[in-house]
């Protein structure tokens, strides 16, 4: 591994463990045995580095939300996709933070796009590639008739605010910690979506169970990063009403 990628590396170790507070470059440097001066040749300062962590960040959840395997049930594929995105987020919290500007020192690093009118929610190809793993997602469910609209990037970003609302009230406690809130909270909203997006109430109820059953069978062992290390992994199919 290089000095610049064991500087990331570094950087994203003790953004995790210790918070935005301890990126300086000297403790940065001392983490792999180098002098500080070593972050400012290969990133040019404290803001080069900033950008890398950030981007390298992106590029694992990019990867992560990669991983959810394509089914038969396209509904079932976008409800998976989000609970790969609230896992990535409870298992990197301060990373999570620092991509969507929520804590210093990101909120400066890449500007925001408004995707309804670019269709790309950043300004760095690595942000703009998890976003189209989403808006893929939907027109799967789209191109199947399970949900009807003409603008793919509308209704994901209807999906990513629910989900990115429902990420940052949980990691600040305000539906507990032992994941409770994806059960009562998480899994009526997606279903509501669905159904006012004009799926059918009683095969969004097989896919919310399809996507519970394919997630946590999958999950493994709680990430040694999360604070939330008891969390349930999948939603329990919430109650549908409505009719179509």
């Amino acid at each position: 591994m290089s000095t610049k990628d064991r500087l990331v590396e570094a950087g994203l170790r003790l953004l995790e463990s210790e918070g935005p507070e301890s990126l300086n470059a000297r403790k940065l440097a001392a983490e792999i045995g180098a002098s500080t001066m070593t972050v400012y040749t290969h990133f040019g300062g404290m803001a080069g580095l900033y950008e890398a962590l950030l981007r390298q960040a992106f590029v694992r959840f990019g990867q992560a939300l990669a991983a959810v395997e394509h089914t038969d049930d396209a509904v079932a594929d976008l409800l998976t996709l989000g609970l790969a995105y609230r896992d990535f987020a409870s298992a990197s919290p301060q990373r999570y933070r620092l991509m969507f500007g929520v804590t210093a020192p990101g909120s400066s690093i890449a500007p925001p796009h408004d995707l309804t009118e670019e269709g790309s929610p950043g300004g760095i190809p690595e942000a703009s590639a998890t976003f189209d793993e989403l808006r893929e997602a939907v027109q799967r469910a789209l191109d199947t008739g399970r949900i009807d609209g003409d603008d793919p990037v509308a209704i994901a970003a209807q999906f990513w605010s629910m989900i990115h609302g429902f990420v940052l009230l949980e990691m600040s406690g305000y539906f507990g910690t032992e994941g409770g809130g994806v059960t009562t909270v998480l899994a009526p909203h997606a279903t509501n979506l669905l159904i006012g997006l004009g799926d059918d109430p009683a095969a969004v109820a097989r896919s919310v169970r399809s996507a519970r059953e394919r997630f946590g069978d999958g999950a493994g062992p709680p990430h040694p990063g999360s604070r939330t290390p008891d969390v349930r992994r999948g939603p329990r199919p919430g109650r549908t009403s409505g009719r179509r």
